[in-house]
């Protein structure tokens, strides 16, 4: 089912606030260079699932998580602070993979470029210059 206009916008105001909440009033250095990629707001406003990367491999994942986690609290009294919603969401936090996968995608495209300009073409007429 596609989401309406109505929770597209719930869904982006919450992502831009958690955002700036996280990289602005968030002092917990495990939360560095941590990025909001996308927020999940459910119908009902109770809830949300907030998706976020960072910079690093799978230990800095779990440090992110666990700063996410220990701040918690404050960080859902700021999101009820900057919009204005009936519920303030109870926050779920989740590494999002499809960051990662991509950069991997992006990885093999690459290699497999790099070894078509490293094979020499065949089938064509040789060059008549050489």
């Amino acid at each position: 089912m596609s989401q309406s206009s109505r929770m597209r916008k719930v869904n982006e105001a919450v992502r831009e606030a958690l955002a700036e909440i996280i990289s602005r009033d968030m002092k917990d250095p495990r939360l560095e260079l941590v990025t909001v990629t996308s927020a999940e707001v459910t119908g009902d406003l109770r809830h949300a699932t907030v998706y976020v990367t960072a910079h690093g491999g799978e230990e800095r994942y779990s440090d992110a998580l666990a700063g996410l986690e220990s701040g918690r609290g404050r960080i859902r009294s700021l999101l009820g602070e900057r919009v204005d919603m009936r519920f303030t969401p109870e926050l779920d936090f989740r590494i999002d993979e499809s960051v990662d996968e991509g950069m991997r995608i992006a990885e093999i495209l690459h290699e497999h470029d790099r070894r078509s300009s490293d094979t020499p073409e065949t089938g064509g007429s040789p060059d008549p210059e050489s």
